[in-house]
């Protein structure tokens, strides 16, 4: 199997985890984090060629949960690194691939690196809080640590999972909005009725 095709097989499963958390009304992010043996790798850190999915070894994988925790930082990347570090009984991530559907944002770049994570594959990159495209976290010099980044990797259906959440939520809102003003009753006494007969 090729590098591409290992990226792919574990970007589907984080792919999974989003639609998890679109189910429970949360942003759908989903993360995967894989450890990969030393005898799968090449002499300068960098996977062989014929890397299978059964050789990785997942730490750690979950979604968004903003919401449901009513915390902050919440987001998968922070809870799939700490169900990694728990599963590998270390903070320090190397020889470690994650996946995650949309680019890390500023604070998830910021423990990705402090954990040491080898690399970074992301599905879809945001153009408004991406840690790597917007504030460039991940090759900033004043680091100590630089994940090697990989993007695009199965960016389509990364993309439309976030499409197809934000435009049920916008219908939703829609049709709410349209049952409150359809409840609305004539009140003379308010100002912003003048239109009413």
């Amino acid at each position: 199997m090729t590098l591409a095709a290992f990226d792919e097989y574990f970007m589907a499963m984080a792919l999974r985890e989003a639609q998890k958390a679109a189910a429970d009304g949360e942003v759908p992010t989903g993360c995967v984090i894989v450890e990969l043996p030393a005898d799968a790798l090449g002499p300068d850190g960098v996977p062989l060629p014929d890397l299978a999915p059964a050789q990785a070894r997942i730490l750690g994988r979950a979604h968004n949960q903003t919401e449901q925790l009513c915390d902050a930082t919440a987001h998968a990347e922070m809870l799939a690194l700490s169900a990694a570090f728990q599963a590998k009984g270390n903070w320090r991530l190397t020889h470690t691939r994650l996946y995650v559907t949309k680019e890390p944002c500023p604070m998830c770049a910021g423990a990705i690196i402090l954990a040491r994570v080898g690399t970074v594959v992301w599905g879809v990159s945001d153009p408004k809080r991406g840690g790597g495209t917007v504030f460039h976290i991940f090759d900033h010099p004043g680091i100590n640590h630089h994940p090697e980044v990989r993007s695009g990797v199965l960016e389509d259906a990364s993309k439309a999972v976030l499409q197809d959440f934000f435009r049920a939520r916008r219908a939703a809102k829609n049709a709410a909005d349209a049952a409150t003003n359809a409840n609305e009753t004539y009140d003379p006494d308010r100002k912003d009725c003048e239109s009413h007969p």
